[in-house]
Parts: C-alpha cells; sequence; structure tokens
C-alpha cells in the first residue's frame, strides 16, 4: 500500500471558526458502510443524481455555523455522508472504526482500502473476528490504516465500536498527518489545561502537536476533556482542518483558480498554470458565496474558486474571494458557435483558445446590446471579446 509523503498543501477553504471539540474522522466510516449497504453504517447512499447530496433536513447554516462549512466540504470529496433518509445527525457520536475509515478516505486511501487483498486481509487482532462479522466491508480500511501507522503498536484490538473520544480522535489524526516523530519530541509539554494529568504520558506530545496545528483547542473552563466523545460535527470540524494540511494529490478531484464565465450551465476556470477548464455543472450544485449558500447565478467573473467534481460535472463550487466588481476583461479566439435566444438576439459565443498546445473552449455570455463590428459574425473567424464580469460587451472579427 502506498505510504503518505507528509508534503503540505494550500488549500482555498474558507476559514472558519474554530470550535472547542476536535471532532472528525468518524463520519467518513459512516459513509463507507452505506456505500458497502452495511445495516450498522451510520451514514446514508449518497443522493442525487450525481450520487453526492449535500443537502441535509437536520442541518443549516444558521444553528450549524460553525460545522457547515466543513460537514458539506467534506461531504463534496466523497469523505462522509448523510443518512438515507436525508439527515446528518450532527450530534449523534462517533464510533472508532468510522473514525479510521474517515482517516483513510481522508488520506486519498478509499480505493486502496477496497482492493481485494486488503479487504481479505487476516489481521492480527483479538477481536478481528468480531469486526469481519459485523464490519466485513470495513476490513480493507483496517488494514491500510495498520500499513499507515495510525494504530499503536501496542494496540491488541481494534474496538470498533467504542466511542471516539477528543484523545483518541486527535492522536489518530497526528498520525494520519505523519506527524507522529514531531509529537515524540514534545512528550515533555507541560499542556494548559486544568485536567492535564488525565492525558496520558505518552499521549502528551500528540495533542501538543494537535494544539500547535490548530486542529483542536480546550474548553472555557480551561479544560480539555479527553474522554469525552466526539459527535459526527465535531469531527467534520477536525477533518476539515487536517484536510488544509494535506496533500491535494490522489483526493477527490479538485480545480482551483478564477472564474473567467458562468454560461449555459457551465463553469469556465482559469487556473494558476494559465490554462482554462470547462465544467458543466450539476443540477443540484451546492454553492457557497461570502460563506453562505448561494445561487448558480451568484458566482462572477473573477470569483477565486475551489471546483469538486464528481462524474464530470461541479458537484460543490466555493468562493474562497469574491471579485471586485465590474472586472473587464479583454479575450480572443476562434469563433466555434454562437446562441440566439427566441428573438434572434445573441445569447453566448463560444471560443477556441490554444494554450500550451492544448485546445479549451470558452463559452462567454453576451450583452443583449452587443457591439459587432469588423464584419457579419460566422463561425470559424477570429474575435476579440471585450466585457465586464464575464459579459461580451463588444465583438471585433478580425479579418
Amino acid at each position: 500500500m502506498k505510504q503518505m509523503q507528509p508534503v503540505l498543501k494550500k488549500t482555498a477553504a474558507a476559514t472558519i471558526a474554530l470550535t472547542l471539540l476536535a471532532g472528525s474522522a468518524a463520519a467518513t466510516m459512516a459513509s463507507a458502510k452505506s456505500d458497502h449497504g452495511s445495516k450498522h453504517g451510520n451514514e446514508g447512499k449518497r443522493g442525487g443524481k450525481s450520487g453526492i447530496h449535500l443537502d441535509y433536513k437536520d442541518l443549516n447554516g444558521k444553528e450549524w455555523k460553525w460545522a457547515y462549512e466543513p460537514i458539506i466540504r467534506l461531504a463534496a470529496q466523497g469523505v462522509f455522508n448523510g443518512y438515507e433518509d436525508g439527515s446528518f445527525k450532527p450530534r449523534n457520536n462517533i464510533s472508532r472504526i468510522e473514525a479510521l475509515v474517515a482517516a483513510v478516505r481522508l488520506l486519498g486511501l478509499k480505493e486502496e482500502a477496497e482492493k481485494p487483498e486488503n479487504k481479505n486481509a487476516n489481521l492480527n487482532f483479538k477481536d478481528y473476528d468480531q469486526l469481519q462479522k459485523k464490519y466485513g466491508w470495513a476490513v480493507g480500511y483496517v488494514a491500510v490504516a495498520l500499513e499507515n501507522d495510525l494504530f499503536s503498536e501496542t494496540d491488541t484490538k481494534i474496538q470498533p465500536d467504542k466511542p471516539a473520544s477528543r484523545l483518541w480522535a486527535s492522536v489518530l489524526l497526528v498520525k494520519a498527518m505523519k506527524l507522529e516523530a514531531e509529537a515524540k519530541t514534545k512528550m515533555d509539554t507541560v499542556l494548559p489545561f486544568r485536567d492535564a494529568k488525565e492525558i496520558p504520558a505518552g499521549s502528551v506530545g500528540y495533542i501538543a502537536v494537535a494544539l500547535e496545528k490548530n486542529l483542536i483547542k480546550g474548553y472555557n473552563d480551561n479544560t480539555f476533556q479527553p474522554n469525552r466523545p466526539v459527535t459526527r460535527a465535531e469531527l467534520a470540524s477536525l477533518l476539515d482542518r487536517v484536510d488544509q494540511q494535506l496533500p491535494e494529490e490522489g483526493r477527490a478531484q479538485a480545480i482551483v483558480g478564477k472564474v473567467e464565465t458562468v454560461a449555459n450551465n457551465a463553469l469556465t476556470v482559469r487556473k494558476s498554470d494559465g490554462t482554462a477548464v470547462t465544467v458543466p455543472v450539476d443540477a443540484n450544485v451546492f454553492i457557497f458565496r461570502d460563506n453562505v449558500k448561494a445561487s448558480f447565478s451568484a458566482l462572477k467573473s473573477g470569483d477565486e474558486a475551489l471546483v469538486r467534481t464528481y462524474e464530470g460535472k461541479a458537484v460543490f463550487i466555493e468562493v474562497t474571494q469574491t471579485a471586485e466588481a465590474n472586472t473587464q476583461f479583454v479575450d480572443s479566439g476562434m469563433l466555434t458557435s454562437f446562441t440566439l435566444n427566441p428573438d434572434g438576439k445573441l445569447t453566448t459565443v463560444s471560443l477556441n483558445k490554444t494554450l500550451n498546445g492544448v485546445t479549451h473552449v470558452i463559452i462567454y455570455n453576451v450583452d443583449a446590446n452587443v457591439s459587432i463590428s469588423g464584419g457579419g459574425l460566422t463561425s470559424n473567424v477570429n474575435v476579440v471579446v471585450r466585457g465586464t464580469n464575464s459579459l461580451v460587451q463588444t465583438i471585433e472579427i478580425q479579418s
């Protein structure tokens, strides 16, 4: 199995309020359970035509402000989902097996965990027979977790049904970040909690790293409460913070860049390397703009965004920096096609552009009062388009 390398990434995820509790990995596991149809799973099968369900009937941005965005972001990656009845159950506690599955999925090792050789692995835990009987679908995840050092060398049992505590989840995710060596150098840290003596000596360094990486905080009464169970909402918040410090490679596809056009249920994003990517947008796309859920029409040319896709369609779009008002643009290329409305007015134009030897198609919306110069509008002519906020206002046909 592939070992994760300790390479850090920069995330485009919006900054969210820190929560006092650390929770994180279990939710993912539940989704693994649901994907395998296990009656023991905490999460339902992915809903919606896209296979990704991002609307939960018991979750709203106002009540769950601190966890709402992390939950949606992670669900968009396929890290964990809700239940078949459309709920998420954010207050439910998380078990250890769910936490392990979540950690493995967050590391981008889902496919590895579901390979036949891992699903059929024979593991030397005392409770392996119970795991195989009750959570047979999760055997491969436990095998991958074991190979990626997510267990302690002294662990003799998996204890899949045991609640994931704040202490256990924190140690698990520090290990998932490949920071075990750093944690071992901090075992003499004096932790700033009234109940610090309740934290085992061998875990002190892990909690110190978790605090330094801003994964977890204590409570207002200056306690850590290491044995307190982690809820699904708390788990999502912790997973999201870990996600900001993990490699992007190997995980759910993400497109990061500046929005160029928003038209015909498609989105064109210009990436940092200069290439443009146009993707169709799923009918049930979930969009965050200005830290609130927004409609597709709210997206603007010039918005900096992170786009996650599933089966070739954008299912999640997060605007990480909104566009300046009235952004002017100029573009050129070969006009390959255009569309008209029922009144015969021009509504969109499609340009072919070649960048670094790769041809891209960019679709622009057209202003109802567009000005066209240089000749009649036909396909396969070179044009220069100018406008504001991705809306073309002038088209110049090149001779």
